[in-house]
């Protein structure tokens, strides 16, 4: 009997590593990896000294948020050259699409009432020499005279009442066209400056963190440098690395669980690219089952409300869910 229990007593420690390891191979397998970033870089495309700084370093801001400001004092006064150009170009279109001012064809109707003034006094003039040359009181010169005076008189009536039909009439319509291309060309004129002017202006294109703020107010920016670095969550990202067996059985969309140390519950993620090639082990996942081995590489996304969860450069342990 005492000899059984010895036995018993030896056997006890093998029996439970044999357990634990049973457990530990039905375990959930987990792979390891690492949070990365993918940062966007705001800068302007035009040069200038930097006047305004409206983030700093580690602060979250929202879609459309100022974030810096150039010197544009020349870009102002480009803008506003350009926006007096278009309104003078539009002034004279308008002007010729309406004809002459009405002052201006005032002026010509009452030339034309004058002259038909003098038509009518001319006209009766010639009914009375013509009525005293047929009863021999006045000579043939005398009546030619009247006569002119009266056809003169209705010519220029004519002529004056065509002046006011042109008065009325806007320009030709080349001249219109001209004048229109004129406009148009003023207009571009004012969008391209009204661009340079904004783009001295830089507001963030998505919300995130402001992961660092490369320049300080007054120094000189060239122009497409980086200003400010920042970090929208939809550019968080998890990379892990799977052996060989296991990729035949991943497909993107497939939903996981990210562990980080520190985290109070695992992040879910879904797995967004599978890598056709197969790499070693990087030196950064350190792993005694995967060391030295084949692997292939797998990137997943959180959700954008996960995604502030996790830090580039954090280890992470990756399951699948």
């Amino acid at each position: 009997m005492t000899h059984l229990r010895v036995m018993a007593a030896r056997l006890l420690p093998c029996v439970i590593t044999v357990t634990l390891g049973a457990c530990h191979q039905a375990a959930t397998p987990s792979w390891q990896g690492y949070v990365e970033g993918e940062y966007v870089y705001l800068a302007s495309s035009q040069s200038g000294t930097l006047t305004q700084l409206s983030v700093q370093r580690g602060q979250t801001i929202a879609r459309g948020a100022p974030v810096f400001a150039l010197e544009s004092i020349d870009e102002a006064a480009a803008l506003q050259q350009a926006q007096h150009q278009l309104a003078s170009a539009r002034a004279q279109l308008a002007d010729i699409l309406t004809g002459k001012r009405p002052p201006e064809v005032n002026v010509t109707k009452a030339q034309l009432a004058q002259a038909v003034a003098n038509a009518h006094k001319a006209s009766q003039q010639l009914t009375r020499d013509e009525a005293q040359y047929r009863a021999g009181g006045i000579p043939k010169a005398q009546l030619d005279d009247s006569r002119a005076q009266a056809d003169s008189t209705v010519a220029q009536v004519r002529e004056l009442t065509n002046q006011v039909t042109v008065a009325n009439l806007p320009a030709r319509s080349q001249q219109i066209l001209a004048q229109r291309a004129q406009v148009n060309a003023a207009q571009a004129a004012v969008d391209q400056a009204q661009w340079k002017f904004d783009q001295k202006r830089v507001t963030a294109p998505h919300e995130g963190l402001i992961y660092d703020t490369l320049y300080r107010v007054g120094e000189w920016v060239q122009a497409g440098n980086p200003v400010v670095q920042m970090l929208p969550p939809q550019n968080m990202k998890v990379r892990f690395f799977v052996p060989e067996s296991v990729i035949g059985g991943l497909k993107t969309g497939r939903a996981v669980l990210v562990h980080c140390d520190g985290c109070t519950a695992d992040v879910p993620a879904q797995i967004t690219f599978i890598s056709s090639e197969a790499e070693y082990t990087p030196p950064v996942i350190y792993s005694n089952e995967s060391r030295a081995k084949l692997v292939f590489m797998i990137e997943a996304h959180p959700s954008l409300a996960d995604a502030t969860k996790l830090h580039p450069g954090q280890p992470v342990e990756v399951t699948l869910q």
